[in-house]
């Protein structure tokens, strides 16, 4: 079970009845914006290898940076933000946090969650607008989709076909799939299935993961002779936890490279993104968090900056506003991608590139040039407008 976090600086300010330094809102601004910041991070279960577990603290170290950043620009529009902060142990307990920050008057929230919970506090919190941080769930984003909640964290689709367009480029259409055990694997297993399907490749054999050992000792033993099947150009791995996807490189049959959750992997931050003024904000993280940036501090970051970014066009903190503004495509957003970023208004998803990277470096970008949109091409990227069988632009909050 993850432990139970207290925040001491927010505790020790709520009992000497000020503001947590550096997240506090102008006291003087005209406009003070309450953002809520919930999350609900289930445990994993007992890994089989020693992979180096995300951070306790992913999500909210961004949504901190992003306050600072919103203050430090809103004091010149008499605007002060402020967060709030509610981390549980459970789904049920995060609700009721919730409940009672709506209570309080907050309508903005940031959520790192499962979708499972989110979904509750969607019902629960139907006059707010929340931003997805935390769960890449593809239903979401096609047939179950919340009117009041937009994503800032990519979808699996979206990571799927940033791969998938790549691996098209590079001309490895022979796939080999293997899937672990868990349901987010099985969902991330999907995504690639999809991409492959949409884009040309072939999946040549998959294989599910089924040992319940530790590879460390008998990697160089057993993945060999787990993965001889039909020749591959490169084996496509769907491992979210980390179970076994770190012992498959150097050790399939064919000298072949590994991608999906291992290896090439695609997502939507990582420390080797440096290019278009990412450095700096890279820099600034790491002076605060003192660690690396990871993809949901980068999904907490841009939905408190889509915030303030529409906060800052509307001069107020309506939550329909907000949400009709960003679904509108008229609220370009600067998330240091080399591109004006946006909410499709389908879905509600933001558009982004995806970095493709490997451990300690850049590999490429996407989507890969050559890969055209009627629309803007991003949209190339997850589940397009036919693909959904919803609308939040044509949906009331």
């Amino acid at each position: 079970m993850r432990p139970f976090r207290l925040h001491l600086p927010f505790c020790l300010c709520a009992l000497l009845g000020v503001a947590p330094p550096g997240l506090a809102a102008d006291p003087a601004a005209e406009l003070q914006v309450r953002i809520g910041y919930l999350a609900y991070i289930p445990d994993r279960g007992p890994l089989l290898s020693n992979v180096i577990p995300e951070p306790a603290d992913a999500g909210l170290r961004g949504a901190e940076l992003a306050i600072v950043d919103s203050n430090s620009t809103g004091r010149f529009l008499k605007h002060g933000y402020r967060l709030e902060v509610a981390e549980r142990e459970d789904g049920a307990s995060l609700v009721e946090a919730a409940a009672a920050l709506h209570a309080q008057g907050v309508r903005l929230f940031v959520v790192n969650a499962p979708a499972a919970t989110l979904r509750q506090l969607s019902a629960g919190l139907s006059d707010s607008l929340l931003f997805n941080a935390g769960s890449a769930d593809d239903e979401l984003r096609s047939s179950q989709c919340l009117t009041n909640v937009l994503h800032s964290l990519p979808s699996r689709a979206m990571l799927a076909d940033a791969l998938a367009q790549f691996l098209a480029v590079r001309k490895w259409s022979r796939w080999l799939l293997i899937d672990g055990a868990t349901a987010d694997d099985a969902a991330y297993a999907a995504a690639l299935r999809r991409a492959a399907r949409r884009f040309g490749l072939r999946i040549v054999a998959e294989k599910p993961w089924s040992f319940d050992n530790d590879q460390r000792r008998s990697a160089q033993a057993e993945m060999p002779l787990f993965t001889q099947t039909a020749e591959y150009d490169v084996v496509l791995v769907a491992d979210e936890r980390g179970d076994f996807g770190e012992y498959l490189p150097y050790q399939t049959w064919y000298p072949r490279p590994v991608a999906g959750t291992q290896g090439l992997t695609p997502t939507a931050w990582h420390k080797t993104v440096e290019t278009f003024g990412a450095a700096q904000l890279q820099k600034r993280f790491e002076a605060q968090a003192g660690r690396w940036m990871n993809d949901r501090d980068y999904a907490a970051w841009i939905a408190v900056r889509s915030i303030a970014s529409a906060v800052t066009r509307l001069r107020r903190a309506d939550a329909a506003a907000l949400r009709s503004l960003a679904l509108s495509e008229q609220l370009p957003l600067d998330g240091f991608k080399g591109r004006k970023l946006s909410y499709r208004p389908w879905n509600g998803q933001l558009r982004q590139p995806i970095a493709l990277v490997q451990p300690r470096a850049l590999v490429s970008t996407s989507p890969q040039e050559g890969f055209l949109h009627p629309h803007n091409e991003m949209d190339s990227l997850g589940y397009d407008r036919p693909e959904v069988s919803c609308d939040l632009a044509g949906h009331a909050n």
